[in-house]
């Protein structure tokens, strides 16, 4: 494992890692990038510099990402407390922040279980040492372009009951899966694996809402080696294939059973951000 250090900068010491493996610290990460984006502490140069050139693209990604995580919290909340779900498998985890979805779900059924994943050495890190003592709750390496690597994996399969509904999330991923990489294949792979009765989590950022800004956010994370692949509406309902949308469908993230009114929360433009769940 990772040793982690932390400097009085209020971010990781990009010389603070003594890893076992190359965490190619020097390149940014779409992980450490959206921990830079919602305030956390886990990242490095190249990840704050690449953000900082995204956030000169359009300003309010910040609120884009901060919406993500609310949405995510609010999906969790739903399938806990209404769809009556009590494991889920999170795939593209990233960097462990607040609210977190072992402690969303287990606030409202401490029963419930989380496998989480992704393919960022140091997220494996920073998680096994957040949830050394919580039999509940995991975290295992692997990457989504080879699902099958997921649901094989030991880790998951000792904590998760397959023949039992579950939920998976997938969110804020795949918009960092190209359309060579087969997206609706992989989720194709993940739907038929999981019992009926289990639900999809999905969000992906567009720039259907606010061209010029997302675009230019695509631009820059490219750039920096990160890929970004922008999705329209009708494309992200592709996803969904084959399973049961819940309501209220498919909205901009920060609308999806908010509770607010549209004074209340921000506009479309400054989110630009899809965000749904479907029932297998």
């Amino acid at each position: 494992m990772a040793q982690i250090s932390e400097t009085g900068s209020g971010h990781l010491d990009d010389a603070g890692y003594q890893p076992t493996t190359d965490l190619r610290t020097n390149q940014p990460h779409a992980a450490r990038m959206y921990d830079f984006l919602l305030g956390g502490r886990d990242h490095f140069a190249a990840d704050r510099q690449a953000a900082k050139k995204a956030l000169s693209a359009f300003p309010t990604l910040r609120i884009a990402a901060e919406e993500n995580r609310r949405f995510l919290g609010r999906a969790v909340e739903y399938l806990v407390r209404e769809a009556g779900i009590e494991q889920f498998l999170d795939i593209g985890s990233g960097l462990p922040t607040a609210e977190n979805v072992h402690q969303v779900a287990q606030r409202h059924s401490p029963g419930a279980r989380v496998v989480y994943v992704d393919n960022d050495p140091i997220v494996l890190a920073h998680g096994r040492a957040l949830l050394e003592e919580d039999t509940r709750t995991t975290v295992i390496q692997a990457d989504v372009r080879e699902p099958r690597s997921i649901l094989e994996h030991p880790g998951a399969r000792q904590l998760l009951d397959f023949s039992r509904p579950m939920a998976v999330l997938v969110v804020a991923l795949f918009h960092f899966i190209g359309d060579d990489e087969d997206p609706i294949g992989i989720l194709r792979t993940l739907r038929d694996a999981v019992a009926p009765g289990s639900y999809f989590v999905l969000s992906h950022a567009t720039a259907e809402i606010s061209p010029e800004t997302a675009l230019g956010v695509q631009r820059a994370y490219r750039a920096q080696g990160v890929p970004l692949t922008l999705r329209d509406r009708a494309q992200f309902l592709e996803f969904f294939q084959g399973m049961e949308l819940v309501e209220p469908r498919v909205q901009v993230v920060s609308d999806w059973r908010s509770g607010l009114t549209e004074g209340q929360r921000p506009s479309h433009a400054e989110v630009s951000w899809y965000g749904g769940i479907a029932r297998v």
